[in-house]
């Protein structure tokens, strides 16, 4: 096996070739999107009332200057994988009014993990107790990728994104890149190949005070690194101070006649004439240096604390984000983590973007924002089609149909041994089901359970039950699931990571395996909203009360066996205390879900409950004639999604 410094030149080639398909895919047909998930207007629940304007701007429809910017920038918050959100950055969108993003970025801040042995485990506070949660399915293949030749595979990883990172700068923009002693060193090489040496601005040491146990045999670690590099020389600086020190305070004892405080120091002429002078404290504080000791760690008492372990203090981000980027300069964070950049930004008037691959992160960094009070509206993203790009970017499979294929294997199924039959149809051996495997192209919806049911009453004669396996689903899948007759028909989930799984074991071994789960979608269901004229001219009461909601099998959750238990219990007796965040949009257009009223746990502003959402909300909203659509959208513990829409 290769050394570190041998390995280096093809960590180098490899992450410049990868860098050259993704700047061509940029310009190609088959162009990386975004999918919106939310438009985010920060109104928590507190009284049960939200009173409010409704219809605010939502790309690309940016008219109301109250919750967007004048040129219609929007603030957003990315849930996948950095690599592809930045694809979709260079890319642009317009159907969200997002241009091209390369070259429009002043500061990036990143904190990308590095800790071989990181469990990566959330835990999660139900009614009866804590459980932990592993990664999701996703998220551990993407550490497992991370780590499999320890600090090369990190280098591998790293590598493309800072490119990226360099592509998304301004002429005037700078990268903050936060590390500790396990690989600073060869990260460093890596930054001076894609930024060039040259623009190494600092070498930043954080002496962030003791962290850890004692020990006799190491001197304790007690500090970070973060390397600051420029895109080019013309980078904003705006010099920042430190508070003094008490004791250097205490020789400022003397008011001038403005009631000023000064020192008197002795200075000495050229002619050797000796004389006192007026010394006054800077109003900034002292410079700061390249060695920042003024700010701790986080302690397990600090009240901006989100149970997050690798978060940093809001101080040391202030630092940098004032001194490398200008009031409404772009910010961006693409290992967002618990979203200290994007709050920081948020609260010191910058624009930003930030990402993470991790749905608790995620959760983390939206309920963080939506208590910071003013905050503007932002997007919530997701990668769009994921499972269509992970198959896109796989180069196990030519065609969907060889994947179809696979999938029915590792279910159970046969395919059919006549020439014309559908290569995404097959049965399970002796029984009478019939099993149809949609594309990871496609999203899986009502005219997709219609199709499969026509087969099952006509295909070869017709079937008892038959089966959809799906990569994508729509929006509303659970109102079709909740129609059906499951000893006629039942949809179940493919797992997200198969390609991976398929990559890295092969199909054998996942058949012998038997840990292939394909789960059943959880999904909500609400009581019909009810809509009474308002005691305001021209408005209308929406109340809207949750009624129902039903998690896929605890089986395929990533928890042992004692924390499925918990989860079961809850189940059956209080599934709406699963439920993390839920919010309304009252007059859904269809296409762009606007989150104007939001309640989620931790939230005691209303209920002084900590672990449970309430269930009731009532709006007050401008009435309209003929019908409205009214869509709910909840998350639960575990991150799943699911919205329900009801037209009244």
């Amino acid at each position: 096996m290769k050394s570190l410094i041998e390995a280096l030149p093809d960590v180098v080639k490899q992450g410049r070739r990868e860098v050259e398909q993704i700047l061509a895919r940029a310009q190609s047909d088959n162009k990386m999107m975004l999918q919106t998930n939310e438009y985010v207007l920060p109104a928590r629940d507190e009284s049960g009332l939200f009173r409010g304007t409704i219809r605010a701007c939502c790309p690309p429809d940016n008219t109301s200057a109250e919750y967007c910017e004048t040129d219609g920038w929007f603030n957003r918050l990315i849930n996948g994988d950095n690599l592809f959100a930045m694809q979709a950055l260079l890319t642009g969108d317009p159907a969200t009014g997002l241009p091209s993003m390369r070259g429009k970025i002043d500061l990036i801040y990143i904190d990308p993990p590095f800790d071989s042995k990181a469990d990566y485990r959330t835990k999660i506070t139900l009614p009866n107790g804590d459980v932990e949660q592993k990664p999701t399915v996703l998220e551990q293949f993407a550490y497992s990728d991370t780590w499999s030749d320890g600090t090369i595979s990190y280098l591998k990883m790293l590598y493309p994104r800072l490119a990226l990172m360099k592509e998304l700068l301004s002429d005037q923009g700078s990268i903050y890149v936060h590390c500790d002693w396990h690989a600073g060193h060869y990260l460093k090489v890596i930054l001076d190949d894609v930024f060039g040496k040259g623009n190494l601005v600092n070498e930043i040491i954080w002496n962030k005070g003791f962290r850890g146990t004692e020990s006799k045999r190491i001197f304790q670690h007690s500090h970070d690194t973060i390397f600051m590099y420029s895109k080019t020389g013309a980078y904003i600086w705006n010099q920042q101070g430190q508070p003094y020190k008490d004791e250097n305070m205490s020789r400022y004892n003397r008011v001038d006649e403005n009631g000023k405080s000064y020192a008197l120091i002795k200075r000495v002429r050229t002619n050797g004439e000796v004389y006192y002078g007026k010394t006054y404290p800077k109003e900034d504080g002292k410079k700061i240096n390249d060695v920042i000791s003024h700010i701790a760690t986080m302690a397990s008492t600090n009240s901006e604390r989100l149970g997050y372990d690798t978060q940093k203090p809001e101080s040391l981000l202030e630092i940098f984000v004032k001194t490398s980027s200008n009031e409404n300069s772009i910010v961006a964070d693409f290992f967002g983590g618990s979203g200290t950049t994007a709050a920081v930004a948020e609260k010191l008037g910058r624009r930003w973007i930030t990402s993470d691959l991790g749905k608790p992160s995620c959760m983390i960094m939206r309920k963080r924002l939506i208590d910071i009070p003013d905050c503007k509206p932002f997007l919530y993203h997701s990668i769009g089609d994921y499972s269509r790009e992970a198959f896109l970017s796989d180069k196990q499979f030519r065609r969907v149909s060889d994947l179809a294929r696979v999938v029915m294997g590792l279910y159970g199924a046969l395919p059919f041994d006549v020439a014309d039959a559908p290569s995404n149809l097959g049965h399970i051996r002796n029984s009478s089901t019939l099993v149809y495997v949609d594309s990871p192209n496609k999203v899986t919806n009502a005219n997709t359970v219609k199709r499969a049911l026509e087969l099952r009453e006509s295909y070869m004669g017709g079937w008892n039950k038959v089966v959809v396996l799906g990569w994508n689903f729509a929006f509303d899948i659970g109102a079709t699931i909740q129609g059906l007759n499951k000893s006629e028909c039942e949809v179940l989930v493919i797992p997200p990571d198969l390609l991976d799984m398929l990559r890295k074991k092969g199909y054998a071994d996942l058949v012998n395996s038997g840990k292939i789960t394909f789960s059943s979608l959880q999904y909500l269901t609400i009581k019909r909203p009810l809509v009474v004229p308002a005691n305001e001219d021209g408005k209308v009461k929406i109340t809207v009360e949750l009624d129902n909601y039903v998690l896929l099998s605890p089986d395929s959750l990533p928890l042992d066996d004692k924390a499925k238990a918990k989860v079961q219990q809850v189940m059956a007796e209080r599934p709406l205390d699963l439920i993390e965040y839920w919010s309304i949009d009252p007059d859904y257009d269809g296409q762009t879900f606007r989150s104007v009223w939001q309640d989620y746990r931790e939230n005691t502003a209303n209920d002084g409950d900590a672990v449970r959402v309430v269930h009731n909300a009532e709006i007050i909203t401008p009435a309209h004639p003929g019908k409205r659509k009214i869509c709910v959208k909840a998350v639960d513990v575990f991150g799943f999604e699911s919205m329900v829409v009801e037209e009244v």
